[in-house]
């Protein structure tokens, strides 16, 4: 599978990664040891220098990584139609042990990436950059999971067998038969839906509570405001997994117009006009940008980092707040199309 134009794609992307982040190491190690803000000696200096083009370069590699989430989820659809049983990238990714643990821990890599990413915005804004110890650390300890990021997907590539019969998303995901094989299947799709639409109407409240866009209604305070950033992030963490779970279990069927057939991966297709891709690039941004808010919240403590964190914070809860009204207009449309047109009596 490694002539695969998608595989070569991903392979192109892990050295281009593994060479800048290795060069920048160096110079973490560096900063960790001699970074010293009040010296003006030339090793400062000099460091100072060197941190700048390090940083890009991490920056880049960093969001390159992070894309490659995307990246491989398109190359698993695209190998289900060589493998033996796949009709989607739920077959691909169950034709050896390493699939799914590579769409895991990419999908935690996305976040834990951009981390660094906002790390370094918020430090370079400030005029003291007091992070730079800080996100120099944070990459060190971000190297070995990027490492494992990089070493299982290239395992899962490397055993990939188109001969091997995989078992596709009908079967995975079907409940039909009641044996069972898909999870989600019994949960009550009423209940799914109030908590669903629910937990979207609590989140758009808090982000417009906390921007003051409520008139009459303006909040003011640290611990206030505080609270409400901690409240809004973990709102935004149960919505992450439950929106995942509404996805599968009750709006798939709906964009299918297949009551039975429920997959997380099919809505990617052409055939469905690609809106799998606007619905999870627009939950992981959004879950992004809501949990980034509680990170921002400990950073702003400091008071050479209060209005960068300031200005950060209301472009974050602004972005939330549009992303999770175009996931919410994404994902009703066809239960809404379905319910108006052809709906239950």
């Amino acid at each position: 599978m490694f002539l695969s134009a998608w595989s070569l794609s991903l392979v192109l992307c892990s050295i281009v990664v593994l060479f800048l982040i290795a060069n920048a190491a160096r110079t973490g190690v560096r900063v960790l040891r001699y970074w010293n803000q009040a010296s003006d000696s030339n090793l400062q200096i000099s460091l100072e220098n060197e941190t700048w083009l390090a940083s890009t370069l991490i920056e880049f590699a960093l969001a390159v990584q992070g894309l490659s989430l995307l990246l491989f989820i398109l190359a698993a659809d695209s190998y289900s139609q060589v493998i033996a049983g796949a009709m989607c990238a739920t077959g691909s990714l169950l034709a050896n042990e390493f699939g799914l643990p590579t769409l895991y821990l990419k999908l935690a890599g996305f976040f834990l990436y951009g981390f660094w990413i906002l790390l370094h915005q918020i430090d370079i804004r400030s005029e003291v950059y007091p992070l730079v110890r800080i996100k120099y650390l944070y990459l060190l300890l971000l190297i070995p999971f990027i490492l494992a990021d990089i070493i299982f997907q290239t395992l899962y590539i490397a055993n990939l067998d188109p001969d091997i019969i995989t078992s596709c998303c009908a079967v995975v995901f079907s409940d039909a038969a009641g044996e069972g094989g898909n999870l989600l299947g019994s949960l009550p799709q009423t209940i799914m839906l109030w908590l669903y639409y629910g937990t979207i109407a609590v989140l758009l409240g808090l982000a417009l509570l906390m921007n003051n866009r409520i008139p009459r209604l303006k909040l003011s305070g640290k611990r206030v405001q505080s609270s409400l950033s901690f409240l809004y992030a973990t709102g935004w963490l149960w919505f992450f997994g439950l929106a995942l779970a509404v996805i599968t279990s009750v709006i798939s069927s709906y964009i299918y117009a297949m009551p039975f057939h429920r997959c997380p991966f099919c809505i990617i297709k052409p055939e469905y006009s690609y809106i799998g891709l606007a619905i999870y690039c627009t939950l992981i941004c959004g879950t992004f940008f809501g949990i980034s808010t509680a990170l921002t919240e400990v950073l702003g403590r400091r008071s050479d980092l209060v209005t960068p964190v300031r200005h950060y914070r209301k472009i974050a809860v602004d972005m939330s707040l549009i992303l999770l009204t175009i996931l919410a207009v994404l994902s009703s449309y066809h239960y809404l199309l379905y319910m108006i047109t052809g709906g239950e009596n």
